[in-house]
């Protein structure tokens, strides 16, 4: 019983075991290939500039976040943007981005899950992750994403495109508080409510019938 017990703890953060690891990397590498291809189903919404789409990209890093830890999620996110970068045109910005936000979020949710696993545990985590990742997308589009873009498309345009949707936005800063915030946060309560529907499910799947 106690060994059952030891190995059930060890496969929520990197297995020490040979069938935990293979296991670990097999789900893993899986869940990174589903996030990858879901990162191409891409939703236009009016509500913001055309350069901002919507996907459910950050659905299976979170599944890997609760079902392993945090590491995994991360592990996730950085192979779904390692793959993309091989097809992207967005001079390795987008994936960065995508990479940094998607690892606060699952970082925040996956940590609270590790140590509260129950629903309330992940409901919390994934809240909290979402909002962590809302606020960090500010910093992130401000000091790295947009320098970089403004390389290319110049800054009176990506403010330009804004203020077609909301005439009175007077600066960058101001647009990413009143669009990026709130889209990245909302983003994330979408990933969270499909993992709080389907997580329970997938769950002995992803761990392995030993770990029910």
């Amino acid at each position: 019983m106690s060994n059952q017990t030891k190995t059930v703890t060890t496969t929520t953060e990197a297995p020490q075991d040979t069938r935990g690891r293979v296991r670990y990397l097999t789900v893993t590498a899986m869940l990174a290939a589903v996030s990858f291809i879901l990162q191409y189903f891409e939703i236009s919404l009016p509500i913001m500039p055309p350069f901002i789409k919507f996907d459910f990209s950050d659905i299976p890093a979170l599944l890997g976040s609760f079902a392993f830890g945090p590491v995994c999620g991360v592990l996730i996110c950085l192979v779904k943007n390692l793959l993309h970068m091989a097809f992207s045109n967005s001079m390795f910005v987008g994936e960065l981005s995508n990479f940094l936000l998607g690892s606060a979020f699952v970082i925040i949710a996956g940590s609270i899950y590790k140590y509260k696993k129950t629903k309330m545990g992940a409901l919390a985590g994934g809240v909290l992750g979402a909002i962590v990742m809302g606020v960090f997308s500010i910093a992130s589009n401000w000091f790295v994403v947009y320098p970089a873009y403004y390389q290319v498309m110049p800054k009176e345009a990506i403010l330009g495109a804004y203020q077609a949707i909301l005439p009175s936005m007077k600066s960058i800063f101001q647009s990413l508080v009143v669009f990026n915030l709130p889209f990245t946060i909302a983003k994330g309560l979408i990933a969270v409510a499909f993992c709080m529907l389907i997580y329970k499910p997938l769950s002995p799947i992803l761990k392995g019938a030993k770990n029910r």
